[in-house]
This record gives structure tokens, sequence and C-alpha cells, in this order.
């Protein structure tokens, strides 16, 4: 029902995006895209990129007087560093007068660079860094946030916060999770991020980068948001293909996936229960909000493993691709942590992800239309049919 595409490069001119599938008459606050760009470059670790760039959204279809109309929906996010890189990025072909750009020739162990030149036959590093790179995530952010503006009609919200920062994990949460964007590492246990901030400071100091874990959680979601009958339609399937598409998202689990690999099944599933007033109902959540490709009415729980972000200010061993000499590897500015980033980026993954799947269900034209029918599922479903 949804559909997402993305364009811009890192240091090009703009990040676009084009979401088709919104159905008609949602109200869209522009203020609110901002704010979720806002948090995407929130964090403690980040680099200076993050205070060149106000990333602000600029809405160019889809909508009128504030409303989508059901047509795509066009966003675009200004990259202001462009005005340092135009002789670099410029889009036109190459005249004598232009200043040549110098070439990167020698790629970074961890990043596309080596694969992406050999795989399209680029005589420039530069060519394959300014896709890949996790600047693009801004705009997945954006589009993101649109969904999250539809799913909140129905009283669906989204989460982060961090969990593991390098060997330092938290164990409980100690603040709520809606207050978290104030904190530097958007972490709910204070001791455990002050004992983060200390790792990524000194990470820093030695030009080396740190991974972590981060959670994102999806609550008020109905039962019954995906499909069992194929294994594309298996929402779990389509969660693990949207997170490890996130830049260092190198794995994830739904619920403690983990910790319920080394127990038995009495001990894993969540047993079943009804109420007149509350319909079916679980006392736990082990499953993470999932079974069987399909939500079943409790929170969605993803933890997000996040590798080290490779660009390193002490570059690694690499080889020159021209003369197959050893140098050290290209450098670029780079942040030193990324996981807070990574969690917000999920919640945006997340949203689209249920909001297509809700599209499904419910019917993709008219907000009225949706509504209607989606109250008539609720209302059948409590009924405990």
């Amino acid at each position: 029902m949804l559909r997402l595409l993305t364009a811009g490069e890192s240091h090009g001119h703009s990040l676009v995006a084009v979401l088709e599938g919104l159905p008609a008459g949602i109200y869209i606050d522009d203020a609110l895209i901002n704010h979720e760009l806002k948090r995407r470059q929130h964090g403690h670790g980040r680099g200076k990129r993050m205070t060149i760039e106000h990333d602000e959204i600029t809405i160019a279809s889809g909508m009128r007087l504030g409303r989508t109309t059901g047509a795509p929906v066009s966003l675009t996010i200004r990259n202001h560093d462009f005005e340092n890189w135009q002789d670099v990025m410029n889009i036109a072909p190459r005249r004598r007068s232009n200043k040549v750009a110098v070439r990167v020739t020698c790629p970074r162990p961890g990043h596309a660079d080596l694969p992406g030149l050999m795989k399209y036959g680029h005589e420039d590093i530069r060519d394959v860094i300014e896709r890949a790179s996790a600047r693009e995530t801004a705009i997945r952010v954006a589009a993101g946030a649109l969904c999250k503006q539809f799913l909140k009609l129905f009283g669906i919200l989204f989460y982060s916060h961090t969990v593991a920062i390098g060997t330092v994990s938290i164990l409980h949460r100690t603040r709520r999770l809606q207050i978290l964007d104030s904190t530097p590492l958007r972490c709910s246990a204070p001791d455990a991020e002050a004992k983060m901030l200390r790792l990524i400071d000194q990470a820093q100091v030695r030009g080396d980068s740190l991974g972590g874990i981060s959670e994102v959680i999806a609550r008020n979601v109905c039962p019954g948001l995906g499909s069992y009958v194929h294994y594309d339609r298996r929402l779990d399937a389509k969660i693990g293909l949207a997170m490890l598409s996130i830049p260092s998202v190198k794995g994830l689990e739904i619920g403690p996936a983990f910790a319920n690999s080394a127990k038995s099944g009495a001990n894993v599933q969540d047993e079943i229960f009804y109420k007149k007033s509350m319909g079916f109902y679980r006392k736990t959540n082990r499953a993470g909000g999932i079974e069987g490709g399909m939500t079943n009415g409790e929170d969605i729980v993803i933890r997000l493993i996040v590798k080290p972000v490779p660009t390193l200010s002490q570059p690694l061993v690499s080889v020159n691709i021209y003369n197959k000499k050893k140098e050290c590897a290209h450098r670029e500015r780079a942040d030193t942590c990324v996981v807070p980033a990574a969690g917000v980026i999920g919640e945006a993954m997340l949203a689209y992800l249920i909001a297509d799947a809700f599209l499904e269900k419910f019917g993709s034209d008219s907000i009225d239309d949706i509504t209607k029918s989606y109250h008539r599922y609720k209302k059948r479903i409590e009924n405990g049919s």
C-alpha cells in the first residue's frame, strides 16, 4: 500500500523522498516532522556535521491546505554543507576551468567503499561514499514522521532508548521513555548513561568509535497486522529487512529473542487470557508483540544491534585501488557513536511498516473510511470473535 523512494547524496544539493499511498484527509504538522529530524541529530558522540545541518522539511506535493490529498507526497531536505562541496558534487559535466576534485582512492574497512567500487565500476570512491552515507536516513525519518502522524490518529505511539554503548548496558529503566529526548544519549538509566558518556569521550580521544544497542517500541498497535499466509507478508520478516537497511545496524531481535533461545518453551510463550472488558490479552510479552508474522496486541519491542561507525579519525590499514600499495584508509568526517540516532531511524522505519500493514488491513483511500473500518474491527475482536 505504501511505497517509499529516496534520492540524494550526503554532500549533494538535497535529500528527496516520495511517499506514495498515504490516504486523503490527514492533517500534517511540519513542526512535528522537523522535531523528528532534530531528534535524529541529537546524541553525545555525533560529529561536526550536525553543527552545520539544521534539517528542515519542505513538502512540495501531495498536500493542500494542511491535509493530504491521497497523491504522492514529496519531501525535500536541503543539505547546507553543499555550499562547501559544490566543486566536488557538481552534477554538470566538468569543464577545463573547473577545479579538479581530489579522488578518493583508499577504501575504508567496514564501509560500502570497495564492494561498491567493484560493483559499479567507479574510478573514484567518492561516487560510493555519497549515496552509501547514513546521511540518507534523514529523509527516511521525515517520511516516517508522516506515518507517525497518521498512526497517532489511532493511538499508536513510538519510542526508542539506548540500552547499551560498548561494554555498558542498562539493568532496568528508571526514566520514563516520554522524557528521554532531553538526555545526552536518550538512555533510561542515569547511572549507566554516565558510564556510557565516559566511554564515548575516551573513544573520541583515541580516534575510535563505539556501537551498542537501541530498543524501539511501538505501543497500542491492534492485533492482526501482517499475515502468516506467505513469507513476504510476515511483519517480522519486513521488520528485519527495514531495520537491517539502516547503516551500521548489523542485527536485531524482536522481544528477548536471544534470552529466549536458552529457555524451554514453557518459559518463553505468552499465555493467553480473556476478560470481557479487555478481550484477549497476555500478562507477558516475550514474543515482542508479534506471533506468526502478525501483531498480537502487545507492544512491539525491537532491539537494534549497532556496530561501531567504520569511519575513524585514526584510520585502519587499507590498499590504494590504483597502485595496490598499503595505505591508511580514507579519512572522512564522522561520528563517534550513533546508537541514539539509530533508534530514531528505527522508529521511522517501524512507523512506515506498521502504517503499510494498517492500510492493507483497513483500506487506503480516505481517512474517514479507514477510521470506520478500524472501529468495526476493534468492536468485533473486543467481543471475542
